[in-house]
């Protein structure tokens, strides 16, 4: 893989933020201390997460976060993205689980920034029914309550591109529904969710707000006008479609129409101004014409009807996911972003970056960090206001459908015993760190 890292990273400006990211269902485990979640109910299916386990357990996090809180310290970040789960709020005595979370991460010298729902609904509950953006408001508003005290900086939903798409139109992830365009209603609903929790946020004083949007670039496999366009209809459901209604409050020209209720008066909702617009990177995606048959990419299955495919960006190298390696394309995402969105594009947080690789002595990831960060800087260098960067994960996790197979962490857990192993990347990030203080 081809690296700089010889070199040292060039300093970023002073204040930025340096972090990493987790999320509730994924790491904490203790089940029955909450109330169940679509996740849990997606994955008691047989055969709908690859090596048929489920997060149950996980890492135990909700038992053991006093020494991830130590691991925190000591790779020296200035803040924790983690994110509070709504079923579990929602049992007695949940909240106050999170309370000690965000006690605990103070006294580290470690700032909390937690995010309000990352894919764990309360079962029961459904995006595509509009009540559920009212009910997540008032969800947020009992946590900023209760925590705006010792929390300044705020993510209301991460990734409703991917939700949408795993879950209500492909069915590879929870809810597990199938209805391809059908779901275009859960999208709507989630940035109407998001508006609402903004309005719920700036109500009970919270100052700093801002969403994780996944994008990434969308690259058409040729230049034959059939290509071309199956690459700009796939970049606008998976970019356009997510940061046009929050940046522009307006969506892409035809897709306004198929939206459900008042979407203008929704739209004003959903465009309620942000203190920073948080993008999940990780891979461009090559796109072409649907080639009349389904194609099976990156463990995913991309129906034959849908209007382009997913095709392989050619040499280079790929993570343990299958994933592409291309760091540039960060640079070109930001960019672009500042271009298309001008003035409107609030200050960029990088909320999510990694990468999945097998063993502790992770060198493939380090290089993985050390291209994507420098990359970052050069969008820096190229007028981009970016303020942090949250290297996704802290530690290896339950990868939803793909169970525990792959392993996004800076630190090796063993599901077994539980036991916490820093990476050599655990290390890497630590001294890039000091040297960028």
């Amino acid at each position: 893989m081809a690296t700089d890292a010889g070199n040292p990273i060039p300093r970023f400006p002073a204040g930025f933020l340096w972090g990493v990211s987790t999320s509730a269902h994924q790491i904490e485990g203790a089940v029955e201390e909450r109330e169940p979640s679509v996740w849990d109910a997606f994955t008691d299916g047989p055969g709908r997460v690859k090596d048929g386990s489920t997060a149950a357990v996980a890492c135990d996090h909700y038992h053991r976060y006093r020494e991830d809180v130590a691991l925190l310290a000591g790779l020296g970040v200035d803040a924790y993205r983690f994110s509070i789960s709504w079923p579990r709020v929602r049992s007695t005595g949940g909240l106050d689980f999170y309370d000690r979370l965000v006690d605990e991460l103070c006294a580290a010298g470690v700032r909390p920034v937690p995010t309000l729902f990352h894919w764990d609904l309360p079962l029961g509950m459904d995006w595509l029914e509009r009540d559920t953006a009212a009910r997540f408001a008032e969800y947020v508003s009992v946590v900023a309550d209760r925590l705006g005290d010792r929390v300044q900086k705020w993510i209301t939903i991460n990734e409703p591109a991917e939700h949408t798409l795993l879950g209500h139109a492909l069915g590879a992830h929870a809810p597990g529904k199938q209805l391809l365009f059908d779901a275009l209603p859960a999208a709507h609903h989630q940035l109407l969710a998001h508006g609402l929790a903004v309005q719920a946020l700036r109500a009970s004083g919270a100052g700093d707000i801002g969403i994780a949007n996944s994008h990434g670039p969308t690259w058409p496999a040729s230049q034959e006008q059939a290509d071309v366009e199956a690459a700009d209809f796939y970049d606008l459901l998976l970019n356009r479609l997510f940061a046009d209604p929050v940046l522009r409050g307006e969506y892409p020209e035809g897709i306004g129409e198929l939206m459900p209720g008042d979407v203008a008066a929704d739209l004003k909702v959903i465009g309620e101004p942000l203190d920073f617009y948080g993008i999940n990177f990780y891979a461009p995606t090559r796109v072409g014409a649907p080639l009349g048959a389904d194609i099976e990419f990156g463990g995913l299955t991309i129906p034959a009807e849908l209007p382009f495919s997913v095709r392989e960006i050619e040499d280079v190298p790929v993570t343990g996911f299958g994933w592409p390696v291309v760091p540039e394309a960060l640079t070109e995402l930001l960019t672009g972003f500042r271009e298309r969105y001008g003035d409107r594009l609030p200050p960029v947080v990088i909320t999510e970056n990694g990468c999945s690789y097998e063993g502790i002595h992770d060198r493939a990831r380090i290089a993985y960090l050390d291209g994507h960060i420098r990359a970052l800087h050069h969008a820096v260098e190229a007028g981009v206001d970016v303020r942090g960067y949250f290297v996704w994960s802290l530690m290896d996790n339950f990868e939803w459908a793909e169970g525990y197979a792959q392993r996004f962490g800076l630190v090796h857990v063993d599901f077994r015993t539980q036991k916490r192993t820093p990476k050599d990347s655990y290390g890497w990030y630590r001294e890039l760190l000091r040297a960028q203080r």
